[in-house]
């Protein structure tokens, strides 16, 4: 339940820096695409669609998408999405086979790169 909770944020929360964040905007530049998060079993999946500089996601797989990224079982993928050092977690699961990458491995890493954008902000200390 918690990774799906999670796939569900992380679409709520690239949607709304979709909208609202230049730098964020600029990583989308022109991509057209299709990508999606699940367990290897397909029973927990959300697919992000990204177009127009757009980011919005829906429940569930879809047919032929750009990468999709398969993690072993939900807790793992809630365990690997928020390790303190998710480079490193997410190369020992493709390592040890917890995790598989279908589709074009240069758009994983651009996506792992859109994720450094969905960090929350510090709250500024009150004077």
């Amino acid at each position: 339940m918690k990774f799906r909770f999670l796939l569900w944020m992380m679409g709520l929360l690239m949607g709304k820096a979709s909208r609202t964040n230049p730098a964020f905007q600029q990583q989308l530049g022109d991509k057209d695409l299709v990508f999606q998060l699940q367990t290897l079993d397909g029973k927990v999946a959300r697919h992000f669609v990204v177009k127009n500089q757009r980011i919005t996601s829906k429940s569930g797989v879809v047919a032929e998408p750009a990468f999709a990224i398969a993690f072993k079982d939900a807790g793992y993928g809630f365990a690997t999405m928020q390790a303190k050092n998710k480079q490193l977690a997410f190369m020992q699961g493709i390592q040890d086979k917890s995790i598989q990458l279908k589709g074009n491995p240069a758009l994983v890493m651009w996506f792992q790169g859109l994720m450094k954008y969905l960090k929350p902000r510090k709250a500024k200390p009150k004077a």
